[in-house]
């Protein structure tokens, strides 16, 4: 077994736990909630309930307050398996409004499931544990990000990176896989693939034929990085639109994928409106789209390369830069730009070339972004070459690993 890697949301989940009386931790299965809770420094000596513990669901099926009576804190994992135990949670809260009470993990997004959330509403801070950062991944997240770094002092800090290699997208950032625990991890992601069709999705909701829920499982993976064209889907998976939007739902819900919105600040009429899509775990997309080594320069590359970038910058933005939101922008027919991110007053764009070089084509999304955006700070071309190179006003090359550095 590897050795326990301190999270990147760790520090907030600190903060968050001397503040409020309920703090949920979500994220997408298998992505180290338990491991955090049982063996983060801080959140050791609490009482530990795993409802996925028959017997101890049981116990709070059938005695919910004696569970949770006394002084002690407790860590609940899997809290959405038993729903019913958020009313008692909030008659406790209600009764005595200790700070870090209660601890709850899940892998359903609570503030998606209506009950759930308003259950909780004025009690809770919610968190999202990412799947492994590459920071995580080599244990350095005593530093600051150089992403945070360079929008406060405008350059990036001088640090030596490795190279992001095929494999590394292919991995993701599922902690059995990119940790290396589990040796052949295309075996690892078939089972993965199974359990979530057999476990979370059946728990979340009635489906009624899973080969269907597949089958729009993988067409969803080999539209990742594209724009979000429903009605288009519907038509490839052989659903209707109803149906469509459920089962897109709940792949949210569960953690599986995430609509990217567009930037709509620009005055333009021929903005793009709906989101792209994207997997949360690059890894999980590789799979599902039956990618593998052999497809590093193949036609869905690039689109993996997005997706691994942008779940790193999750990662990274949603501790260190709290309330700050990543969203695509695309003129039709003209520009586009992978990623804008925006937090406070600091915009920033980005657009990711799966190239050493690039041409000044690749650049024309970014000026344009720039010229229709004045409070935008930097243009960002990252790339997979090993310098920072100044391109003009506002305007730089940096390679990917140090933009997730």
């Amino acid at each position: 077994m590897t050795q326990y890697r301190p999270r990147e949301v760790s520090s907030a989940i600190a903060h968050a736990m001397k503040n409020m009386p309920v703090v949920v931790i979500a994220g997408m299965r298998q992505t180290g909630k338990s491991t955090l809770l049982l063996n983060q420094p801080e959140l050791r000596g609490r009482k530990y309930l795993n409802f996925e513990d028959f017997a101890v669901l049981e116990a709070a099926r059938n005695n919910p307050e004696s569970l949770l009576a006394g002084e002690e804190q407790f860590s609940i994992d899997e809290a959405q398996k038993f729903p019913e135990i958020l009313t008692v949670i909030k008659r406790e809260v209600d009764r005595d409004r200790n700070p870090g009470k209660f601890l709850l993990t899940g892998s359903a997004n609570f503030l998606l499931l209506k009950n759930i959330s308003e259950s909780l509403a004025g009690r809770a801070v919610y968190l999202t544990l990412q799947p492994f950062t590459r920071r995580e991944t080599v244990g350095a997240t005593d530093s600051t990000p150089a992403l945070t770094h360079f929008m406060k002092h405008g350059a990036f800090p001088a640090v030596k990176t490795p190279p992001v290699r095929w494999t590394d997208i292919l991995k993701g950032g599922m902690p059995s896989v990119c940790l290396g625990e589990a040796p052949d991890h295309r075996l690892w992601f078939q089972g993965y693939e199974q359990t979530y069709l057999e476990r979370d999705i059946r728990a979340l909701s009635q489906v009624a034929d899973l080969v269907i829920f597949r089958h729009l499982l993988q067409l969803a993976a080999l539209r990742n990085g594209q724009i979000l064209k429903q009605s288009e889907l519907a038509r490839d998976a052989k659903l209707n639109a109803m149906t469509t939007t459920r089962y897109l739902s709940l792949l949210e819900i569960s953690f599986v994928i995430r609509r990217l919105p567009p930037y709509l600040r620009n005055p333009s009429s021929r903005l793009i409106k709906s989101p792209k899509l994207y997997f949360s775990d690059s890894g999980l997309a590789a799979h599902l789209a039956g990618q593998d080594e052999s497809a590093a320069s193949g036609p869905f590359s690039g689109a993996l390369l997005e997706c691994y970038v942008l779940q790193n910058l999750e990662g990274i933005l949603t501790v260190h830069s709290p309330g700050a939101r990543i969203y695509y922008w695309h003129v039709q027919g003209r520009h586009e730009v992978d990623f804008i991110v925006e937090t406070g007053l600091v915009t920033i764009a980005i657009e990711i070339k799966n190239s050493s070089r690039w041409k000044d084509s690749d650049l024309s999304g970014l000026k344009a972004f720039l010229a229709t955006t004045p409070s935008c700070q930097a243009g960002i071309l990252a790339y997979t070459g090993s310098c920072i190179v100044s391109l003009g006003d506002k305007l730089w090359a940096v390679p990917i690993p140090m933009l997730l550095s």
